[in-house]
């Protein structure tokens, strides 16, 4: 059934001109961002902000979600430049934070690790001082994998669960709930000054106290940041909606996940794990962000 989609979602149409700049830049960089290959609902206000979320090791996924609109198939070749031109377009763009995320690669050894890093690496050269935030793929759940992105030193490491335990294997059948719990702990336990987070969708049929359970089991492991959105069927092939929440929900499990312990919980609409990202920074980092923002005014003065 195609459900109507109530007042609280009416997304507003762009200007024109509004993203092309972001939108040249990006073409012209040859890179791909999240925003566009998973059609994103934020992208219109994210763009013409000059932000975005940098997808790197091409835009075909070598999984099959089921609430995914990103590509399927055979995984690219790994471009050894796309991490420089990730950087490139990041300082271009202005950025103090930058989400860097990726499709899963199964079909690498490393599932796209060293990309991660070499990436991170980038990023610190061409912009110090930048918060730079990873939302990785979960490697299978192989240690020495997600060591490689964490000892690239990302200020913030992100993977979702995306829903809750029982829906796991409707929503993204080649991943499992506790592999992601465990990747989540294992980072925060062996990199603890690294924050970590995560996210989930509702509106797939989950229950609440499902949700808040998930929430209980992603604090017990340690994640500072969580992010909480609706989901929105990206095509007819896609996993139908089985609800609309309400705002009043979200805010609920909001004022829940701050009692949790949360450091950090954006739970609205149209909340993505990325969107807004730089929200966490100004609330947890807000130091740092100063001490950036100080050298950049420095710099130019000289």
């Amino acid at each position: 059934m195609n459900r109507r989609l109530p007042e609280w979602l009416t997304i507003r149409a762009p200007r024109p001109g509004q993203i092309q700049e972001v939108d040249s830049l990006i073409k012209g960089l040859q890179l791909h961002t999240v925003c566009e290959s998973a059609r994103c609902p934020n992208l219109t206000e994210c763009w013409s902000k000059h932000t975005a979320t940098f997808m790197i090791l091409g835009d075909v996924c070598t999984r099959a979600c089921g609430f995914c609109a990103i590509k399927t198939g055979r995984g690219e070749m790994v471009d050894l430049l796309e991490p420089r031109r990730v950087a490139l377009a990041a300082k271009h763009l202005g950025l103090k934070h930058v989400v860097i995320t990726s499709v899963a690669r199964d079909d690498l050894q490393d599932g796209g690790a060293e990309q991660f890093a070499a990436t991170i690496r980038a990023v610190r050269h061409e912009i110090p001082g930048a918060i730079v935030e990873v939302l990785t793929p979960d490697f299978k759940g192989i240690r020495w994998c997600i060591n490689t992105v964490a000892d690239a030193q990302p200020d913030i490491y992100n993977h979702n669960v995306e829903t809750v335990e029982r829906l796991q294997h409707l929503v993204r059948p080649q991943a499992k709930y506790w592999r992601s719990i465990d990747l989540l702990y294992y980072v925060k336990r062996t990199h603890p000054h690294i924050y970590t987070k995560s996210g989930l969708m509702v509106g797939l049929g989950e229950t609440k106290e499902e949700v808040i359970q998930t929430m209980r089991d992603l604090r017990d492991a340690g994640v500072d940041c969580l992010t909480i959105g609706q989901y929105l069927r990206p095509t007819m092939r896609h996993l139908p909606v089985v609800e609309y929440v309400h705002p009043s929900v979200f805010a609920e499990y909001r004022r829940i996940g701050e009692e949790m312990g949360f450091l950090f919980v954006a739970s609205a609409p149209f909340v993505r794990s990325s969107y807004n990202a730089e929200a966490f920074s100004r609330k947890v980092m807000a130091q740092r962000l100063a001490q950036l923002e100080a050298s950049q005014g420095s710099a130019e003065v000289r």
